[in-house]
């Protein structure tokens, strides 16, 4: 069985989060080089990539899926709070797991204090942008280096800390952003595990998180989950305890071992 799962291009990003300045129309050439990010999921197998996007992933040092035999990887995107990301602090503390956190500028500005228990407990802080563009729409270099670097220097006059780590918004890239952000320092950071979790509003049930992300499980796996979502916040403990039942161990994206 071959199924596509499509780019997160259709995240809903809500108002209100607080974008500080106005991004740039895109020019008709940058927003024809939008790359999504998406992969074809495998029964009982480890998704498929194009070609295409293993080389990129390949020339620009990005994550994306790990060895197999080395562990998953679990991140968190933050775009906005929706009081859920205190008790997926508590569970990750419980579990002794540490994650990836990608969040954006209002988010650190908003909620100050959950970014400082994210670091304090030892998880990574990652850059999900300033404003959260979709970067190959952003036309002016000048203005995509300030998506990034305005998020990273707060970040470090907060906590004293790097932001290695960026998960370009919507998952969408070219062959510019991946360049100009590795020139930058940071490590694009995409993923092999993800599903229909960002909308607020919707609850499923635990039952239903847990099944998609227990059926999405695979080894080197980048788990991509949203911290808005309840269904998520209340099954990660199961999704954890499920997850290491089947042999899996969790990793720190600091420890991600690519494929040969």
């Amino acid at each position: 069985m071959k199924e596509w799962i499509l780019p997160l291009a259709a995240v809903l990003f809500l108002t209100g989060c607080g974008a500080e300045e106005a991004v740039p129309e895109p020019t008709a050439a940058a927003a024809a080089a939008v790359e999504g990010w998406g992969y074809r999921r495998m029964e009982n197998a480890r998704p498929e990539f194009t070609a295409g996007q293993m080389e990129a992933m390949a020339t620009y040092d990005c994550i994306y899926m790990g060895k197999e035999d080395e562990g998953i990887y679990l991140t968190f995107d933050e775009g906005y709070e929706n009081g859920y990301t205190g008790a997926i602090l508590d569970t990750l503390k419980e579990k002794e797991v540490k994650a990836a956190f990608f969040i954006t500028g209002p988010y650190l500005e908003q909620h100050e204090d959950l970014v400082r228990r994210m670091v304090e407990e030892g998880h990574i802080v990652g850059n999900h942008t300033v404003n959260h563009p979709s970067l190959p729409t952003v036309a002016s270099d000048t203005k995509l280096r300030e998506e990034l670097t305005g998020l990273t220097q707060a970040f470090q006059e907060k906590f004293g800390a790097e932001m290695r780590y960026l998960r370009p918004p919507k998952g969408e890239y070219n062959d510019r952003t991946l360049r100009m952000t590795k020139e930058m320092g940071y490590t694009n950071v995409f993923w092999s595990f993800a599903y229909q979790d960002w909308e607020q509003n919707v609850f499923r049930g635990k039952e239903y998180a847990y099944e998609k992300v227990m059926n999405g499980l695979h080894g080197g796996a980048v788990l991509l989950l949203h911290a808005v979502s309840k269904d998520n916040a209340e099954a990660l403990g199961d999704i954890i305890d499920g997850a290491r039942a089947k042999g899996y161990v969790f990793r720190s994206l600091d420890a991600y071992v690519r494929e040969e």
